[in-house]
């Protein structure tokens, strides 16, 4: 593979015995790891493996309790930080974007790093990010306000900030589970072009096939340790997932129910829908027990369609009908009350209270299921809650502890859960396997299939394609807030929908 570093190469940082808790829970125990000079080496493993963790004491933002790091051949002693971190070289872009909305683009780039006269701001962050910018070609305007950006263009801005801090490690935790395919290799690009200029890259990823794509060594944890590191030439993703499980796992998706008969009647129709953000004259019904999908780009609409159907964004045009009662205008708390829920894309920001507990998390939308006269009964609520966390495998099974603690994969396994509370009758699913593990997106896609099978009817909304006609019964083509073509999901071609929905931007660009 290109830019593969020779073995003799010294490690630019050299990790040794590293442990770390989190109260009673041991994150890592004496994990060992070396970097190399011009190389990009993945940390995988399954959701709560310890892979992000691990990142998170390399780069300073959480302490070790034990072990040892070595930078450039100085041991780095006690009281490692994010700025001793960047003072070495070292910078994280993490999986949850943390940058301020209200500035530009390119002051969140600069921030902390601005060029400075006399003690005074120079104005010339206009420059240094057109320089910048000219080396990724992500054509995001640094005037730009940062909170206007989409989350693929977030993520972007994320990566903009580590180059301007020159880093000689950069870690990327996740830093592809927002973008398009293009932007990936876009990524994967500039990812090369920085093995090659020298940097190490360690890319903390669920996504396999990325990790053949792109890297030279793998180091694989599990349960916080390490299992292996291995040079990437040669391996396979079964032999990855077996190692990253402990045994042997069947990596493709469950079989789907059976397709409801054309004369069930549909519990919820769409008909031409439209709003402000963007969705023009939408139309579809889904049966009980159908799963239906929305294939489209980043920017596509996906997300406002599904926003609009479960009362998120107001409707302009149009009606949605839940078991043929209107419910266009009704609030969402009437929504939800209704059955129909949306889990939406972004668990942090709007999903979960992350400083709540599990428990407070789950049953929060849904508090008058367990209570009488305005009191609550904590025993049902419990029982509740402990019966979906074993459904989901939510881990550890601790309802009291609180979600910002847990793995990703586990915080989305809560987020569901939350919204599986009710029973509904109609469930939208932005995004739900979004940053997770292969042992945690099987867990999420047998639910799905359960769901189904017990009536529920899904829109399913994912960009990962293959994973719509994985689960999918029938799928949407979405670009620019419309439907471009219905497909059958056990005959379409992923390439061939892939090169329509790029030939259909392309046509819209240059038109």
């Amino acid at each position: 593979m290109a830019g593969l570093s020779q073995p003799t190469v010294m490690p630019i940082v050299t990790m040794t015995g590293i442990d770390k808790r989190f109260g009673g829970i041991q994150s890592l125990r004496g994990v060992d790891l070396d970097l190399r000079p011009g190389e990009i080496h993945a940390l995988i493993g399954e959701n709560g493996a310890g892979k992000s963790t691990l990142g998170k004491v390399l780069g300073g933002y959480h302490p070790r309790d034990g072990g040892e790091i070595i930078v450039a051949g100085e041991p780095v002693g006690p009281g490692w930080s994010p700025r001793r971190a960047l003072d070495a070289g070292i910078a994280m872009i993490q999986q949850e974007l943390a940058m301020v909305p209200g500035l530009s683009v390119q002051d969140n780039v600069f921030l902390g790093i601005e060029t400075r006269r006399l003690g005074v701001l120079a104005r010339d962050n206009a420059a240094r990010y057109r320089e910048l910018e000219a080396r990724t070609g992500y054509g995001i305007p640094g005037e730009a306000r940062l909170g206007d950006l989409r989350v693929a263009d977030r993520q972007k801005v994320e990566i903009l900030r580590a180059l301007a801090r020159e880093a000689r490690v950069i870690i990327m935790d996740e830093p592809t589970s927002s973008l398009s395919a293009s932007d990936i290799e876009r990524l994967h690009g500039t990812m090369r072009a920085l093995r090659e200029a020298g940097h190490t890259i360690v890319y903390v990823t669920h996504f396999l096939e990325h990790v053949l794509d792109v890297t030279d060594r793998i180091t694989v944890l599990r349960n916080g340790e390490k299992v292996t590191t291995v040079e990437t030439a040669g391996q396979s993703r079964k032999g990855l997932v077996e190692a990253m499980i402990g045994h042997s796992v069947d990596v493709s998706y469950p079989e789907r129910p059976p397709l409801p008969a054309r004369t069930t009647p549909a519990v919820l129709d769409v008909a031409g829908l439209e709003t402000d953000t963007g969705v023009r004259g939408v139309d579809f019904s889904i049966r009980p027990g159908e799963i239906l999908g929305l294939i489209g780009l980043v920017g596509s609409g996906r997300s406002e369609i599904a926003r609009a159907v479960a009362g998120v964004d107001p409707v302009r045009a149009g009606a949605v009908r839940l078991d043929g009662e209107p419910i266009t205008g009704l609030s969402q708390r009437e929504i939800i009350r209704r059955r129909l829920v949306l889990v939406p894309e972004e668990r942090r920001a709007q999903g979960l209270v992350m400083t709540a507990p599990v428990q407070d998390n789950m049953s929060l939308p849904h508090l008058k299921l367990y209570s009488h006269l305005g009191v609550i009964s904590p025993a049902r609520e419990r029982a509740r809650v402990a019966e979906l966390m074993d459904r989901l495998n939510v881990v550890p099974r601790r309802p009291r502890q609180k979600v910002s603690t847990l793995s990703g994969g586990n915080q989305q396994k809560v987020l569901i859960g939350k919204w599986l509370m009710a029973e509904p009758r109609v469930v939208i699913l932005d995004e739900p396997t979004k940053g997770v593990d292969v042992g945690a997106r099987r867990m999420i896609n047998e639910t799905i299939m359960a769901l189904a099978e017990a009536g529920t009817a899904i829109l399913l909304i994912s960009s990962e394609i293959e994973e719509v006609l994985g689960l999918a019964h029938r799928a949407y083509l979405v670009n620019d807030g419309r439907f471009l073509q219905e497909v059958a999901c056990d005959t379409a071609d992923g390439d061939a929908i892939l090169h329509r929905l790029f030939e259909t931007e392309d046509t819209k660009a240059t038109a």
